[in-house]
């Protein structure tokens, strides 16, 4: 693992200190300018990492042919300087690798050998539900609940952190990843010492969430990955991908009074999604982007995944600067990034345009108050069309007498995506302290809760005495962590919870999130809309969606005075002031210092064993079969049955809950069987580290139609030979007994939404050997190649209409080790069930060669496997640079 450093490098004297910087300008000439931001970070990268003269070289007159066409189809390396990680992706990870070190220590190999070579972060963030809200005491409640669920899984992560090298977790209530990332974690500018001598080089990063991208908001380069890929890299193996197309967003003017920068990523979102910019790296310029703050900024980031790129980059400048300044980076810090940025060419001009594969314009001061909804994060509203668009659902049979038809069941200030900025909690602050003077409250059917991505949240809201406002109306501090966005809202309150089950109402959740798929955020609740903290204060006290929140009244005072909304909006003057008054740098260093010197953390008994000591009788944790040794390759010629036909929009969501997990539902069924409260059987992101509780979770979500057969029960598919209706993975268990291949058909964007691995682990588990489908999500493609599935393209204007498959059908497949390559076309044929044979060209929706030689290893845990078993790699320590410890910055 050695490397030599002899890559085009000089000196740079940048902040009063003397670096060693990748010579750019000797690479690149002129053209460098010309390149958007992204690629020139990518081809600093390249510079620095590769090597080899000719596969440097050979990178360089890639990057150089991307400018003359504004795309290209030559695969790159990429090699980041960290992985993020939170506990519920990371969980399967790490449990990955302590398999795998069984697996070494079985062949008599040193375990310890498999260890991380990158620093890796891990937040806890994604295990608190809102037990209890609207109370005092809801913040500890909810803590110690979390802790007692959940304590084995973290005992595990505590080891992780003693076994691994370089392995940080940082405990619950230290906030949100992506938070923690702009806060604490990201320096935009990282030093290193290599080989005696200290390089200065652009902050980068994977993370294992899909949301990565909200550190792009202030100049840092990252993008999510699903957990397989951040395994591959934690152990050396790079990044590879095609260089990717860029999508300039150009910017201009500035948002209008009243507008927020929620607004403006949920407009972003839907032009994107609709420009169809899925795996492009989006990058935003013009003079607009001037006119936003770096907290803005990282609102639109993080909506990333939601218009489908892999980045929503936006330029290092005097913005960027500001904020590390307002979140207590150090003075020296911040000028070493203003002296790199310009010494490099990363610094933003707002006058500059250059080159993109296309362009999108949009006009700040067009955008209006806005949500999206019910069912998708890119479906834009008016606020005057939330009620037709609820009125378009399915309406409930027996309509109640003391409920409206479209209460507000859920008001949920939650999410890194709008919470990590401060301006939009105070807003909602102001909006509530307004409410508060005029004596008006949520209505009792509505839960309300507040769940920051910070704990620095807490200081600045009491700082401007906004915190009492907002906890009169009940959205006090439910803790901190992701909650409602990803399911973990806790309970319906009984009113409501009874309403819903008599099908009285149609429910309706109001969230500051980011998701809003059907069941995403409660089980019960099919209808979302995705809105800025402010807007989500305001139909908390509307308890009622059907009404156009702008104009129509929301609530009445004690004498009977109708109010309306713009008696509570605040102006942007009196968001400054209150911003003034509210923040002090030195708040996020300590509440993120106290947070992490958690005495609940201090107190778990963690193993100190390189090997973990699995308990067999563990509901938390089991050691996945692909990950106990070298499993063969799915390729080759077959004839499959198709065990799922799906529709579009099928996402990770829906493939792999993550909400709670039933009792009377197989996977709860396997949990109470072995000792667990079917009253508190926790969510399905906590049980990760178990496979059996995965494996029967898969498309259990209640809004799948598996279209092999009318009136299949979510979760369950039509077993062919026998006639039989049987569960999912009792079906593929007897497929796999009788030697038969199997297939998943689908539609348009396969696999959208967050990063879950467990969403191709669990296919991989059922025995897939191909999923076929129109188009799918970056991340969910990547995760199903990780698991040695192939992923299939339809031919335009196939889908699974078109395909009309009926029982006995089965799909001839021709794709073996040595035809699959990069975008290769794939022979197919459709065996109807009464004889005819029909042909049906794919595509492998393969993009590198390490992608298709991670198809001919079986997955890439045996890709690991089988390279630390040929030949194991030397701890970190043995490279002569700088054990992961000591990565952080110089």
């Amino acid at each position: 693992m050695s490397r030599s450093y002899a890559s085009p490098c000089r000196t740079a004297r940048l902040a009063g200190g003397v670096y060693v910087v990748a010579d750019l300008r000797a690479a690149f000439g002129d053209d460098f300018c010309r390149m958007p931001h992204v690629l020139r970070i990518i081809a600093e990268n390249v510079l620095r990492e590769l090597t080899g003269d000719h596969e440097r070289d050979q990178a360089m007159r890639a990057l150089r042919g991307w400018l003359v066409d504004g795309t290209s189809v030559a695969e790159i390396a990429f090699q980041p300087g960290r992985v993020l990680m939170h506990d519920t992706t990371c969980t399967p990870a790490l449990v990955d690798v302590a398999a795998m070190r069984d697996a070494i220590a079985a062949a008599g190999r040193d375990p310890e050998r498999l260890s991380p070579v990158l620093p890796v972060d891990v937040s806890v963030d994604h295990s608190l539900g809102v037990d209890l809200s609207a109370s005092p005491d809801a913040m500890g409640v909810n803590l110690k609940r979390e802790y007692r669920r959940n304590g084995e899984r973290y005992r595990f992560l505590k080891w992780a952190t003693q076994a691994l090298d370089g392995v940080c977790v940082h405990p619950p209530g230290t906030g949100i990843m992506h938070t923690i990332n702009l806060e604490q974690l990201a320096t935009v500018v990282t030093s290193r010492w290599i080989d005696g001598r200290l390089w200065a080089m652009p902050d980068t990063l994977i993370g294992t969430d899909s949301h990565t991208p909200m550190i792009n908001g202030i100049g840092v380069l990252g993008w999510g990955v699903g957990g397989l890929e951040a395994e591959s890299v934690m152990f050396g193996m790079p990044v590879m991908m095609r260089i990717p197309d860029v999508i300039g967003v150009r910017l201009t003017n500035r948002l209008r009074e009243g507008v927020s920068a929620t607004d403006l990523a949920l407009t972003v979102t839907q032009r994107l999604r609709a420009r169809n910019v899925t795996g492009a790296f989006v990058e935003f310029f013009g003079p607009g982007v001037s006119s936003l703050s770096a907290g803005e900024r990282s609102v639109v980031a993080n909506m990333t995944p939601e218009f489908g790129a892999s980045t929503g980059y936006f330029p290092i400048d005097d913005a960027t600067l500001a904020y590390l300044a307002q979140t207590g980076r150090s003075s020296e810090q911040i000028a070493l990034v203003e002296a790199y940025a310009k010494e490099q060419q990363l610094w933003f001009d707002p006058q500059a345009q250059p080159r993109y594969t296309d362009i999108v314009e949009i006009d700040l001061a067009a955008i209006a108050i806005s949500l999206a909804g019910p069912r998708r994060p890119q479906d834009l509203l008016a606020p005057g069309a939330v009620a037709p668009a609820l009125i378009a659902m399915p309406q409930p049979e027996a309509p109640s007498a003391s409920l409206p038809r479209f209460p507000v069941a859920l008001a949920a200030i939650t999410s890194c995506t709008n919470t990590s900025d401060p301006r939009l909690v105070v807003a909602a602050g102001l909006v509530a302290r307004k409410a508060r003077r005029l004596g008006l409250k949520p209505p009792a059917w509505v839960k309300t809760s507040l769940a920051p991505g910070s704990p620095a949240a807490e200081r600045y809201l009491r700082r401007a005495g906004l915190l009492d406002d907002l906890e009169a109306l009940g959205f006090g501090i439910v803790g901190y962590g992701c909650t409602t966005c990803i399911g973990n809202s806790g309970p319906l309150l009984p009113a409501m919870d009874a309403a819903v089950r008599a099908d009285e109402v149609l429910p309706v959740a109001v969230l500051s999130g980011n998701r809003n798929f059907p069941g995403r955020v409660h089980g019960q609740v099919e209808a979302g809309f995705l809105a800025s903290p402010a807007l989500v204060v305001a139909y908390a006290l509307a308890g009622d969606a059907d009404r156009d929140i702008l104009h129509d009244p929301l609530a009445s005072t004690a004498d009977g005075r109708a109010v309306t909304l713009a008696e509570l909006w605040p102006s942007g003057a009196e968001i400054d002031a209150a911003l003034a008054l509210a923040l002090d740098p030195a708040d996020f260093k300590r509440a993120f210092a106290e947070a992490t010197t958690s005495r609940h953390w201090a107190e778990l008994d963690a193993p100190s064993s390189p090997l973990f000591p699995w308990d067999p009788a563990s509901t938390a944790l089991r050691p996945p079969p692909f990950a106990r040794a070298i499993q063969a390759n799915r390729l080759g010629r077959y004839r499959a049955q198709p065990l799922l036909v799906l529709g579009n929009d099928i996402t990770t969501d829906h493939i792999s809950p993550a909400g709670q997990t039933p009792a009377a539902s197989e996977a709860g069924q396997w949990l109470v069987e072995r000792g667990e409260d079917p009253k508190d059987l926790n969510v399905y992101a906590s049980r990760r580290g178990n496979w059996e509780v995965m494996l029967r979770g898969l498309f259990t979500n209640r809004t799948v139609a598996n279209r092999l057969a009318p009136d299949l029960p979510a979760g369950s598919t039509l077993h062919v030979p026998t006639g039989q209706t049987l569960s999912l993975w009792r079906a593929a268990e007897r497929y796999r007994a009788s030697g038969d291949a199997m297939v998943v058909v689908a539609g348009e964007r396969y696999g959208t939404g967050s990063s879950r691995d467990w969403a191709a682990k669990g296919l991989g588990l059922l025995g897939v050997n191909a999923v076929i489908a129109q188009s799918f999500e970056r991340i969910h493609r990547s995760n199903l190649i990780g698991m040695g599935i192939l992923p299939l393209l339809l031919p335009p204007g196939t889908g699974p209409e078109t395909l009309d498959l009926a029982p006995g059908d089965t799909i001839e497949i021709e794709a073996t080790a040595d035809v699959i390559a990069p975008r290769s076309a794939v022979i197919a044929r459709i065996h109807r069930v009464g004889g005819c044979i029909e042909p049906l060209p794919l595509q492998a929706a393969v993009e590198t060669a390490l992608e298709c030689e991670t198809l001919r290893a079986g997955g890439i845990i045996s890709l690991i496997l089988g390279r630390q078993l040929a030949a194991p790699v030397p701890p970190f320590t043995a490279t002569g640079e700088t054990p992961p410890a000591a990565l952080r910055d110089a």
